[in-house]
């Protein structure tokens, strides 16, 4: 299944493009991530981590594409069997900005992930 969800916010495109550029600072903005572990300083095709969640979950991810021009990158998470491609995007937004998730897996995962996504992409966007 595929599904997505979209904020906008009066950060401006730069701002929250950085905050996704640098996984050092995901736990800034996530709910949902408490820390990352990788030795990519920013995020690029073939960088390798662990984003860690609540309750020990551990997540593991590979960046599979990064347009800084367009401002956007897709990942791959895995969870034990469970898979997700992640599509992320921030455009301009009067106003501010707009970001954009799209995202492929099990129905059942999006249905309990899109919520706490909207609110992570919320944060992001606030300046």
């Amino acid at each position: 299944m595929e599904a997505g969800t979209r904020a906008r916010g009066a950060a401006t495109p730069a701002q929250a493009w950085e905050r996704y550029a640098d996984p050092g600072r995901w736990a800034g903005w996530a709910p949902q991530i408490r820390r990352v572990d990788t030795a990519a300083p920013r995020i690029a095709p073939g960088a390798t981590g662990t984003v860690h969640g609540p309750l020990g979950v551990r997540v593991a991810f590979v960046v599979t594409a990064v347009d800084e021009a367009a401002r956007t990158w897709a990942w791959d998470v895995r969870l034990g069997p469970l898979r997700l491609h992640l599509v992320h995007g921030v455009e301009d937004d009067p106003g501010g900005c707009a970001t954009w998730l799209a995202v492929r897996g099990p129905a059942p995962v999006l249905a309990a992930y899109l919520p706490v996504a909207w609110l992570a992409l919320r944060n992001l966007v606030r300046p």
